[in-house]
């Protein structure tokens, strides 16, 4: 094996592990550029490997749906739903249910991450001035985005990975995944009612500001229809999912009330780099023959990818290790087949709420909470993540082996 290629690829795994590069403002995604940057200059991969690396599908169709989520988002069509949920007088068990119900459906089709960034800071305001104790609402934001996520090939941006890159039907892994997504977030309400059964109120303080985007009717519409329209596409039309939401992406950029910038500034950019960098830096490993050799040493040591429940485990614990997208690249060179696929995308994603650093949504529901002075620990979301997390992998895991 070429070493220089080897290290590089530790190196980058290493800093998925610590979230960056320990003292430097590197972050998951600038670690992951440099690594392949690496590469290239030091000829660990060529530019032309580099090039047929880049799955080119994977990433319009992230881009298309990120475009999409933008519109519904400048519409100010969150902030519209949950100011109406969340203000409509109802016991606060109720209340949690709606959420978790919206949120696990919205997040089913505009995006798990999009979700908790349009919702969590408007959440966290609505229940400050409503006298509810926030922090049982945003976990349950979090767990449900997360969960709410698994049940589509567009809910998250490993599932769509897995989906292009494994060439999924949309309508069998949505049969396949929606009963353990929707026992999960059950789940979820039963957890954090257990939880916080005495602790839904809080002593009357400041209120805070609503949210300033005003509710356009027309333009949450008009991404109503398109969406509806792209589902539909989805489903029954034999056109690449890719093709399709670029389409999307295109018929919503010609708008004459948001300027083309302002939906780009939508986009998740550091993502889409993150996900160049890893197809590089995955590629010059297999080439250099790294996966051969860690698949051999891993039968050696007794566990067999091939196998579902060893993947299984192991796509949730490296999940938790380096994030899911990170250790979906990792593992999809050695998965073939609609099972395998699934089980990816449901390990994954489900894993994803064991602890704050697990998922993006979770990094994102708890910075949110914190920029209006509600503290999320580790400790805090443990309480309700962890036993989230295993029940709904076992029911996850209980699923699969009966259905495949």
């Amino acid at each position: 094996m070429n070493t220089f290629v080897v290290l590089v690829y530790i190196a980058v795994y290493l800093s998925m592990l610590l979230g960056g590069i320990p003292g430097l403002r590197v972050d998951r995604t600038g670690a992951a550029l440099l690594g392949a940057i690496l590469l290239l200059a030091g000829r660990g991969i060529s530019e032309e490997q580099a090039l047929t690396a880049i799955d080119v599908p994977t990433l319009a169709l992230l881009f298309g749906l990120m475009v999409v989520s933008a519109q519904f988002q400048l519409g100010g069509f969150y902030g519209y739903v949950m100011q109406r949920v969340v203000m409509y007088d109802m016991p606060p068990t109720t209340l949690l249910a709606a959420v978790i119900a919206l949120t696990g459906a919205l997040s089913a089709i505009l995006t798990n991450d999009v979700v908790c960034l349009a919702v969590a800071p408007l959440l966290s305001r609505l229940c400050l001035n409503k006298h509810l104790n926030p922090v049982p609402f945003l976990l349950a934001l979090a767990c449900a985005a997360n969960i709410g996520s698994a049940a589509t090939l567009i809910g998250n941006p490993q599932n769509i990975l897995i989906g292009e890159s494994l060439q999924l039907s949309f309508n069998r892994y949505l049969l396949v995944a929606t009963p353990p997504c929707l026992a999960g977030l059950a789940l979820v309400w039963w957890i954090i009612v257990k939880v916080y059964r005495d602790q839904w109120m809080i002593e009357p303080g400041e209120g805070t500001t609503e949210d300033d985007r005003p509710f356009d009717r027309w333009q949450t519409l008009k991404g109503a229809v398109i969406l509806f329209l792209l589902i539909v596409c989805f489903m029954f039309a034999p056109w690449p999912r890719e093709l399709l939401a670029l389409s999307a992406a295109g018929v919503l950029l010609l708008s004459r009330t948001f300027y083309s910038r302002n939906v780009m500034g939508l986009v998740d950019w550091p993502l889409l780099v993150l996900f160049i960098s890893l197809f590089i830096v995955n590629q010059a490993f297999q080439l250099a023959g790294g996966m051969d050799w860690l698949m051999s040493h891993a039968r050696s040591a007794g566990i067999s990818l091939d196998e579902p429940m060893p993947l299984f485990l192991g796509t949730a614990v490296l999940s938790n290790l380096v994030s899911n997208v990170p250790a979906i690249m990792l593992l999809l060179p050695v998965v073939e087949g609609d099972s395998m696929g699934a089980l990816l995308a449901l390990s994954s994603t489900l894993a994803g709420n064991f602890i704050i650093v697990g998922s993006v949504a979770n990094i994102i529901v708890v910075e949110a909470a914190r920029q209006v002075g509600i503290k999320i620990s580790f400790r805090t979301h443990a309480k309700v993540g962890i036993p989230v997390t295993l029940t709904s992998l076992l029911v996850a895991g209980g699923w699969l082996w009966l259905v495949t």
